[in-house]
């Protein structure tokens, strides 16, 4: 088998950072002027900052509105932030298991590092500004054995990568969403996921 390497989204995967996003979104609103929804914003968290973006400004406006928020998302975003139930503990698991954690998110990678800084969660590799089969680059590039997220997206980028999926019903996509978009398993959050990394060891090992 080889070197055990977990791949890990960001956002409502390892973070709930639905209410600092928010209130980038709202610092965002009082900036330009232009309303913009947080709470619909971030009920959908997961494709990359300017289609979400797009929803709100016209075309023309949408290279200075991402700019703008994220100039604003520091000050913002990461002190609202927490962990999302077992974060800690999944990535404790593959560490203990003498494995590698990495995050792969559509998120810059400078504004991601700050959310793991400041939450503390020990990552050992990290690339942004990737998203749906973007993802599978930076994990064929790290040898990843297998890669968990919350979105369809992620379960595509696992595909890609050709490496198993762990979906989390944790996001905007349901359990059977992740199941028909090719998740090996799908948690309900990363409470479950040293047993199933176990279980996929053990799959691994077998075959």
């Amino acid at each position: 088998m080889p070197p055990l390497m977990v791949g890990f989204d960001l956002d409502m995967t390892l973070v709930d950072s639905r209410p600092g996003i928010a209130a980038a979104y709202r610092a965002l609103t009082a900036r330009t002027g232009v309303p913009v929804d947080a709470e619909l914003a971030v009920s959908r968290l997961g494709p990359p900052l300017r289609t979400e973006i797009a929803h709100w400004f016209p075309p023309e406006q949408v290279d200075e509105a991402v700019t703008a928020y994220r100039e604003l998302y520091p000050a913002y975003a990461i002190t609202p932030t927490v962990p999302m139930p077992g974060a800690e503990a999944a990535i404790e698991a593959v560490h203990a298991r003498g494995g590698r954690v990495m995050v792969v998110t559509s998120k810059l990678g400078r504004l991601a590092k700050l959310h793991l800084d400041h939450l503390g969660l020990a990552v050992d590799e990290l690339a942004g500004d990737l998203f749906a089969e973007e993802k599978a680059t930076a994990l064929r590039e790290h040898g990843a054995t297998l890669y968990v997220g919350d979105h369809v997206a992620d379960m595509a980028a696992a595909q890609a990568a050709g490496i198993r999926g762990v979906g989390v019903a944790t996001g905007p996509c349901a359990r059977d969403e992740l199941s028909a978009a090719g998740a090996h398993v799908v948690l309900d959050d990363l409470t479950g996921f040293p047993a199933a990394l176990d279980r996929i060891i053990g799959l691994a090992l077998e075959g």
